[in-house]
């Protein structure tokens, strides 16, 4: 069985991805880590964001090693993330290690922003986790603060919004539900909530 889940940043998708795989036994791969290790690379070796060249050989050579890396958390690896998930070379070498990780005989458990529309088309169940701009910043900020990060709430909705139109105008891969995604609003569910939220569409969907 494989569980793709999308949504934009800090919708939940990530920590809830994580729960639904432990439930149900199976691997687990944020694919936000991807992008992340591949700006970390070029920003370790010295080249700007912006080179496409450069950032295309770094998703072309990521081991996963480099996805235990605990800077991939930091919030200007998000922000670096999305400046080099917009470059097509990268989203097509990146894709190819997403579908070898769906590939496997159990299946998986993916989340990231085109997993159902793109990496995993065929997915059997395929979830579109979002809330609403104010309480995703809210939850990045609170996660921030409690890591030692200094921050405002204001910074952390202005860096939201601006991913969140980033995503969804980029040219490849835009951030948007697939047709048969079950859209799940999380503004108003705490984590529990929207994982049994979660766990009913899955069951009903999931082969048996």
């Amino acid at each position: 069985m494989v569980i793709a889940i999308d949504g934009p940043a800090a919708s939940g998708k990530g920590t809830l991805a994580k729960r639904l795989a432990a439930h149900y036994g199976l691997p687990h791969l944020d694919t936000g880590l991807l992008y992340r290790a591949v700006a970390l690379a070029m920003l370790d070796a010295g080249r700007a964001l912006d080179d496409e060249a450069a950032a295309a050989h770094a998703a072309a050579s990521l081991i996963a090693d480099r996805l235990a890396d605990p800077r991939l958390r930091e919030r200007a690896m998000g922000e670096a993330a999305s400046r080099i998930s917009a470059v097509p070379a990268v989203r097509a070498a990146l894709l190819a290690w997403q579908q070898r990780f769906a590939g496997n005989a159990v299946g998986a458990v993916l989340d990231g922003r085109d997993i159902g529309t793109v990496v995993c088309p065929d997915a059997q169940v395929k979830l579109f986790i979002t809330a609403s701009a104010l309480e995703r910043a809210r939850r990045r900020h609170r996660e921030l603060i409690l890591r030692g990060e200094e921050t405002t709430l204001a910074v952390i909705l202005a860096d939201i919004e601006a991913r969140d139109a980033r995503d969804a105008s980029r040219a490849t891969a835009p951030l948007k539900a697939a047709a048969d995604a079950v859209v799940l609003d999380t503004t108003e569910l705490d984590a529990d909530e929207a994982f049994e939220a979660a766990k009913q569409v899955i069951d009903r969907r999931r082969p048996h």
